[in-house]
């Protein structure tokens, strides 16, 4: 995609039309927030026209979307995870962590710690994890978006969460 003017742009609107509904998918299973996820979709797509000359090749497409995605989430996650966590608590079904004020807190706080912990994750595991565990993926999927086996899928998720025990000395 190293076109300039016009092929440049009717590419981008290519894949925007291609990938528009997966993005948003892949937030929607991340923040569970249909209103977030529409706003992170069109921060992602805007990165993303932005950087466009990074984009290697269309094969990579899902995975660079994918990537400037879970960074638009975790920028925004950073930015209000005092307010999000609050949020989620009140609507959350799990009646016991809202009567629970120190069952509360320790949610907070795990949930804190894995965000700490992922961002020290190396690649491809942290994106493995990432679209497995809270894109809700599957391992065919996840081979697929990365054009690898599902066995390689697998091996990598199975690292990746093994280094993230580590990090949060599980």
């Amino acid at each position: 995609m190293d076109r300039k003017g016009g092929e440049e742009m009717a590419d981008f609107e290519k894949l925007y039309k291609e990938k528009q509904v997966f993005i948003f998918k892949f937030l929607m299973k991340i923040c569970k927030d249909e209103s977030l996820a529409e706003e992170l979709t069109q921060e992602t797509f805007f990165r993303a026209y932005m950087n466009i000359s990074n984009l290697r090749s269309e094969n990579a497409a899902s995975v660079w979307l994918c990537q400037i995605a879970k960074n638009c989430y975790f920028s925004w996650y950073n930015q209000n995870k005092n307010l999000y966590s609050l949020e989620n608590l009140e609507g959350s079904q799990n009646l016991k962590s809202l009567t629970d004020p120190e069952n509360e807190f320790l949610q907070k706080e795990l949930s804190n710690d894995l965000y700490d912990a992922l961002s020290h994750l190396e690649e491809p595991y942290k994106e493995v994890f990432i679209l497995h565990v809270m894109g809700n993926m599957t391992m065919k999927e996840i081979s697929e978006t990365f054009g690898k086996s599902e066995s390689w899928a697998r091996v990598t998720f199975y690292r990746g969460r093994q280094k993230l025990s580590e990090i949060l000395d599980l």
